[in-house]
């Protein structure tokens, strides 16, 4: 196990509470670069259910610029690493995507990677709904962004 610190907060008045918060969780790292790390889910919602996160802050989808359209794409690859480490190779049987704020509990950038998405159950198919308010696949994010044009 490794620990793997992933800050809360950032800059405002409102959230200097939350800046001298940092949170500590310990996971198996399943895979990590200077960029991304990989681990379980603690609450799997598939028989593969794999988190790819950014190692520095980034905040949630919604606050993201068509200059993370790499480091989306990037998470997408390391996800699909993690599902050929474990001899998943039907890609069409897989769900990559992001919850739409507020319905996120963490504020920390995370791809969910589930496989095989045909198997996941009642509960988990309503948190990871295609084309619903709360959930947005890789794909649809990748669109979004590239649509905002011109960054700053």
């Amino acid at each position: 196990m490794y620990p793997l610190h992933v800050s809360q907060g950032k800059g405002t008045k409102k959230d200097q509470h939350v800046n001298m918060c940092v949170c500590v969780c310990y996971v198996v790292l399943l895979l990590q670069d200077e960029e991304i790390s990989c681990f379980r889910d603690i609450k799997p919602g598939a028989p593969h259910h794999y988190l790819v996160v950014p190692t520095k802050h980034v905040g949630n989808c919604k606050s993201l610029t068509k200059d993370h359209v790499p480091l989306v794409k990037r998470m997408v690859d390391k996800g699909k690493e993690i599902l050929e480490k474990n001899n998943i190779t039907d890609l069409s049987d897989v769900r990559f995507g992001f919850h739409w704020p507020p319905f996120c509990s963490v504020t920390h950038l995370h791809l969910h990677v589930l496989a095989p998405a045909s198997q996941m159950g009642f509960m988990s198919r309503l948190f990871y709904r295609l084309n619903s308010y709360w959930f947005i696949t890789a794909d649809q994010l990748i669109d979004l962004l590239n649509s905002k044009g011109e960054t700053n």
